[in-house]
């Protein structure tokens, strides 16, 4: 039964403490400096609010690391589809012939997508029994890339949240689909500096996303102390 078979794949991906096991997958991840470790330490997410919001009665990840370190600089494996055989009303004994997933993987600074995807399509092939054909498919990635926070630019823009907003801005690592940040960094050589302006529960991509008026005054009003604070320092 492919499904049987798939679900079998699937459970070796990952342990018990949320370590993925794919060969050589955290090779060239680089471990947090102290001075980074710090830093993240600011970040006070409060755990109970964390599960209140998201309505899950634990929160998972890697046992070794802070809640903002597994939130936002450690790499993700993620089973995000699975489908295959009848999944109508009523029940049908019949065995499905393919079964199918979607998987995705947030990459960390030093992952390469390509390097990644081989490493992920060789453990899929190494460890699916003989029974089922393997099939892998890549739909699209990017290598992972992580701004300079000393560089003037983010300095600049530091300077203009904290005016705006009235508060000191808490660096963090976020993971993010924009593959643009990391060609600029390696072929024009360029740091790019994100500013955003949403909050966590504006819910991005959903049918009934948000944004808070307010932060959008206030965002256009940083822009423009960002880029008069960095045209004085630069």
């Amino acid at each position: 039964n492919p499904i049987n078979v798939l679900c079998h794949i699937i459970s070796k991906l990952k342990n018990e403490d949320g370590l993925i096991q794919i060969p050589g997958f955290y090779d060239v991840v680089k471990p947090l400096s102290e001075e980074e470790k710090k830093i993240m330490a600011e970040w006070t997410v409060d755990e109970q609010t964390l599960l209140l919001e998201t309505g899950v009665p634990a929160l998972g990840g890697e046992t070794n690391y802070s809640l903002a370190e597994r939130m936002g600089a450690r790499p993700t494996l993620d089973v995000n589809g699975i489908y295959g055989g009848y999944t109508g009303d009523g029940s049908k004994t019949v065995l499905p012939s393919s079964a199918h997933a979607k998987i995705s993987m947030r990459l960390v600074p030093n992952q390469a997508c390509d390097t990644v995807y081989k490493q992920l399509k060789d453990y899929l092939e190494k460890i699916s029994p003989a029974t089922v054909k393997v099939n892998c498919t890549f739909g699209h990635g990017s290598s992972a890339s992580i701004v300079n926070y000393k560089i003037p630019a983010m300095q600049a823009a530091l300077k203009a949240y904290e005016q705006v907003f009235g508060i000191k801005p808490v660096l963090v690592r976020e993971g993010g689909s924009i593959p643009v940040v990391s060609s600029f960094k390696d072929v024009l050589g360029l740091e790019t500096i994100l500013m955003g302006f949403g909050l966590p529960d504006d819910r991005i991509h959903a049918p009934n996303e948000r944004f808070y008026l307010p932060n959008l005054y206030k965002g256009i009003e940083t822009m423009i102390r960002f880029v008069d604070i960095y045209s004085r320092t630069s």
